[in-house]
């Protein structure tokens, strides 16, 4: 209606201006481009790089990943809109190159930083070593990262942090035993092709023992196998979930003769039971993972680590001293250190090219 007092030229002016500002805002939400990051790491010749690809719909044949490895995936939000991007890292080598970690997890990714762990179920008895492991050293990594944040952006650092409790609620029974992992994490039990064969009573243990990592952690838990195209939708879907933000398949399946998709937050310590006739309510004042993690390996008992780096590295004993192959191992070292360095050059590049497209 228009209003008293107005002439024909101030209305017409008026709709002009209304007009331009819906195609501001309609460019604006063109230009709103999402950039999340998703780190796998896992269980070396676990199939991470199998499913990268077949969430990625690439039809290509895996190669080993060596040390660390970059891709990418795009997607648009609908028609004439820019895609949003998901920058994907993959680390080689098991639990041996967690020094590369610092690459992925750093300050400019922490924001929009996902972990995918991928768990190869076909070999038990690397399953904790491997679990503790990169767990560990990421989490050391990610708390590191966001003390460096909150130097010089405290609020951000503290609204991280407390996401880390979105995806258990505050009146879930279990809210004082759990500790969230503090970014989003996805388990993918992987090779469930061969693990399906497996002793039930077998079975019944390693999904007991990843339901409850998984749940003490605030993370999603998902079996698959890349010969079941039925598993490899339901993985794509929660990776969708962390690189693109669609939203996630709300089913679960808890059967431990089946497939196991759980989001989280949709698990309970009580549902999942205990491997023996401990009172999970009685072990409020211990760390639950250090109990599970001691009735697992009494089933698959961890395979021995010694002779390797942890007790000393025999490429640096003079009594097996070999000019030659010394001299080769010095360069292979300073190769690897300037591929780090290379790497993390890259990385800038990538944030400052895409910010600036």
């Amino acid at each position: 209606m228009p209003k008293a007092g107005e002439t024909l030229w101030d209305i017409a002016v008026e709709e002009v201006l209304h007009k331009e500002n819906l195609e501001t805002k309609e460019d604006e939400q063109k230009l709103d481009v999402w950039e999340r990051t998703v780190f796998f790491v896992g269980s070396k010749a676990g199939g991470k790089t199998t499913l990268i690809l077949r969430f990625l719909d690439r039809d290509e044949a895996p190669k080993p990943t060596l040390a660390l490895e970059y891709t990418f995936g795009r997607r648009a939000k609908g028609h004439n809109t820019p895609k949003d991007i998901a920058h994907l890292w993959e680390l080689g080598g098991g639990t041996s190159l967690t020094e590369l970690i610092t690459i992925p997890i750093n300050v400019s990714s922490i924001r929009t930083l996902s972990l995918v762990l991928v768990l190869d179920l076909s070999k038990p008895h690397d399953l904790w070593m491997t679990m503790e492991k990169l767990l560990q050293a990421d989490r050391i990594q990610v708390n590191k990262v966001l003390t460096e944040l909150g130097k010089t952006d405290s609020a951000g650092a503290n609204e991280l942090k407390r996401q880390m409790w979105k995806t258990v609620s505050k009146d879930h029974p279990d809210h004082e035993l759990i500790d969230p992992f503090p970014i989003p994490l996805v388990i993918i039990g992987n090779k469930y092709d061969i693990f399906q064969d497996f002793d039930s009573e077998q079975r019944k243990v390693i999904c007991k023992t990843l339901r409850c990592v998984a749940h003490y952690y605030g993370a999603s838990l998902v079996f698959t196998s890349y010969k079941a195209e039925g598993l490899v939708l339901k993985m794509r879907n929660l990776i969708n979930h962390l690189a693109f933000g669609t939203e996630r398949n709300k089913a679960v399946s808890v059967d431990y003769n089946k497939p196991l998709y759980i989001p989280a937050g949709l698990d309970s310590f009580n549902q999942i039971g205990s491997l023996s006739d401990t009172d999970i309510g009685k072990l409020r004042t211990q760390k639950l993972t250090e109990v599970w993690k001691i009735m697992f390996e009494r089933v698959f008992p961890a395979k021995s680590t010694s002779g390797m780096k942890d007790i000393k590295d025999p490429a640096k004993d003079p009594q097996y001293a070999e000019p030659e192959v010394d001299a080769m191992r010095a360069q292979k070292d300073q190769e690897l250190e300037q591929y780090k360095r290379n790497a993390l050059k890259s990385w800038k590049g990538i944030q400052l090219d895409s910010r600036g497209t």
